[in-house]
């Protein structure tokens, strides 16, 4: 990648930003995430290789500013976030369950942070049906009865199957009426998302 980069390099290469590599960076991982679900051993091996470029490619990018930062320290600093967040392991506190390890885990990670909010740090750029996933969760996490304002009849046996083709009929209505259900999911979200902040603050009484 240095070679790449440097003068006598690749032009392409040489031409990127972390903005610009974005989109590759989304790609790879999704591509991996196929690999997984497909059971291909070879393939993950291999799409693990191009996420691991990202980094390296960043990393490179990064180390050309004068305050910038190399591959090296990107891995240290994992080193020391596994450490700092695994106290039960290479400290004296204790977690016997991978719940506990979990909770020890959010919470170390919002004192880090510096998180006021149950949903600060949940990444909004993700697709929308992960990003509500993701909302829903940390707000019953953090024990704030938050409904959502519509609901929808529950199927007779409940499973992926089912909830997956509730999903696609709700896709499909979405389609018939002429709506855009990627923006309108994402927009009820920004909505929940609201409205946790909101329960946070006093206006829902949180349950549990």
């Amino acid at each position: 990648m240095d070679r790449l980069r440097s003068p006598g390099g690749c032009p392409w290469d040489a031409e990127q930003t972390h903005a610009s590599l974005v989109k590759y960076l989304l790609e790879e991982a999704y591509e991996t995430a196929d690999a997984i679900e497909d059971g291909d051993d070879a393939a993950l091996r291999e799409e693990l290789g191009d996420v691991l470029l990202q980094v390296v490619f960043h990393s490179r990018i990064a180390a050309e500013r004068p305050d910038g930062w190399t591959v090296d320290d990107v891995a240290n600093d994992i080193v020391e976030k596994l450490v700092r967040r695994h106290p039960h392991v290479f400290g004296s506190a204790s977690a016997a369950t991978a719940s506990d390890v979990e909770a020890n885990w959010e919470q170390l990670k919002a004192v880090e942070k510096g998180r006021t909010s149950a949903v600060d740090g949940v990444p909004m750029g993700q697709p929308a049906l992960a990003l509500a996933a993701a909302l829903l969760g940390r707000a019953a996490k953090a024990g704030l009865d938050v409904p959502v304002t519509s609901s929808v009849e529950t199927p007779t046996n409940v499973d992926d199957e089912s909830v997956g083709e509730l999903l696609l009929a709700v896709v499909a209505l979405a389609r018939s009426a002429g709506v855009d259900a990627e923006t309108a999911l994402r927009a009820a979200t920004r909505r929940y998302r609201a409205r946790v902040i909101d329960a946070e603050t006093g206006g829902i009484t949180p349950t549990g």
